[in-house]
């Protein structure tokens, strides 16, 4: 009955973590969820108070990723998983991961004859990404801490993500939903959080030191002051999500270009991408595909310590060829295309409009590496699957009680309301439970009951991420 504790699916679960900040709150207690690592000598001053994460998967985890030399998988993923457990890590190595494979970069691409395109913002990416790229130095960037907490892991072909910094104040989330592949999904866990980081450095110093803050607001000029470089901030950080994105999308399809003729399989390797920066009140959200991140409020007026009605509120727009605002600019993007849709999916092939990689709907030069009915027909105007992601800053209130972010596995079972609603209860009555694997297990008895067996091979891949957060002002006055 959905609702209730299942005990038999540990060890179907490939990834199931925890993290309970320090100074005591509404969350969690330290070291009550599985796998929760706590630090004693960092005070909590951030949003959140708590997060769980879980994955699962039907089918078998592929072998790590062999592009950009096998460096990828053999290097810099196995650093970065960890997906029982938070792990505590050195932010600013050394040696960075970015430095590791921006000599892999120049390897690979050295042969390619083509020019890169240029991605969003001034900069070219072959000179951008190939220069020397350690990690900006701690006061580069509001991000940069001493040392920060990782988990993560894979789950079929698909992966998850999180890095926090309690003594920062901020909080990465990341769902990378491969298809066709695991080696999208793979690049990503590798190569993404570092790109944001490394990006950062372009906000300047004057939008850097005005982090939203009430203490700096004396008077109304000043206060209005703040508003004007607030918004600046916010704008700066979502440019940087996107030229990060947009960055590491070129370099993914120079190498599929590079290895396609051993591996042509590559070109039509992609993943849906979804992240969630949590800093100070700010919730950042950075969506491409159709997974999502829901938002747990109460009605105005309500705070999570009153009586009120919990509604969902989806913080991401959903790109697939069901959502009609998407279906009408894929069409109205390719006049000369009659066909841009085939049974219910762009070019025959994909039901999301917007992802990463996946290659040979994008190029011809990609597509015409496929062999016989592998290779689309009639691909007329080139791009067919955007790269645009979607961007949205979230300021968070009293009201505001937790995110939940997740596959579209997730939502093909449950309602955004269904979600919210299984979580809180569980929440309520389990303040030292783990919500995420909790939410799973109900995925599963629910997808048990949709196909009328209990096999859980049938099954698609489903998994969901939760964060459990609280505002800035309830934190702080219960430290």
């Amino acid at each position: 009955m959905l609702g209730e504790d299942i005990n038999d699916s540990e060890g179907e679960i490939k990834v199931s973590f925890g993290y309970q900040c320090n100074g005591g709150g509404d969350g969690i207690p330290s070291g009550a969820v599985k796998g929760v690592e706590s630090r004693s000598d960092i005070p909590r001053n951030g949003s959140f108070s708590c997060l769980s994460g879980a994955a699962l998967s039907a089918n078998a985890t592929l072998a790590n990723t062999n592009i950009c030399n096998g460096l990828i998988g053999s290097d810099i993923l196995p650093s970065l998983d960890s997906p029982n457990s938070f792990r505590r890590v050195l932010s600013s190595p050394s040696l960075s991961r970015l430095d590791i494979l921006s000599s892999s970069l120049q390897s690979s691409m050295s042969n390619l004859s083509c020019s890169p395109p240029s991605p969003v913002g001034s900069y070219e990416t072959d000179s951008y990404m190939l220069k020397t790229m350690s990690v900006p130095t701690r006061s580069d960037s509001f991000l940069n801490a001493v040392e920060v907490q990782v988990a993560g892991g894979a789950a079929g072909e698909d992966r998850v993500q999180a890095v926090c910094s309690e003594e920062n104040e901020w909080l990465f989330c990341a769902i990378y939903d491969g298809f066709n592949g695991r080696d999208a999904a793979d690049f990503l866990a590798g190569t993404l959080y570092e790109t944001i980081m490394f990006n950062f450095n372009l906000l300047d110093s004057e939008s850097k030191q005005y982090v939203p803050s009430i203490d700096s607001a004396s008077d109304e000029s000043s206060y209005s002051e703040m508003e004007v470089s607030s918004r600046s901030f916010r704008n700066g950080v979502l440019d940087i999500l996107h030229r990060a994105l947009s960055q590491a999308e070129n370099d993914f399809l120079y190498m599929v270009e590079q290895e396609m003729e051993d591996r042509p399989d590559l070109v039509s390797v992609g993943s849906c991408v979804l992240v969630m920066l949590l800093h100070g009140n700010n919730l950042y959200t950075l969506n491409l595909g159709d997974s999502r991140a829901v938002l747990a409020t109460f009605d105005e007026g309500n705070d999570m310590d009153q009586s009120g009605r919990l509604k969902a509120i989806q913080l991401t727009d959903s790109h697939t060829v069901d959502n009609e605002l998407e279906r009408t600019r894929l069409l109205s993007e390719h006049p000369d295309d009659s066909m841009p849709v085939i049974a219910g999916k762009v070019k025959g092939k994909l039901k999301v409009t917007r992802a990463f990689g996946v290659g040979y709907l994008k190029k011809k030069k990609l597509n015409d590496a496929l062999m016989g009915i592998l290779r689309v027909r009639n691909l007329i105007s080139p791009p067919y699957i955007s790269t645009e992601p979607s961007l949205n800053v979230h300021e968070i209130s009293k009201s505001d009680h937790f995110v939940i972010i997740g596959s579209d596995g997730l939502f093909d079972f449950l309602s955004n309301e269904e979600a919210v609603k299984l979580v809180h209860s569980y929440i309520s009555s389990n303040p030292s439970g783990d919500p995420a694997k909790f939410l799973v297990e109900q995925l599963v008895i629910k997808a048990a009951h949709s196909a009328g067996n209990y096999y859980l091979f049938f099954f698609d891949f489903f998994r969901s991420f939760f964060e459990h957060f609280h505002s800035q002002v309830s934190v702080r006055e219960n430290c």
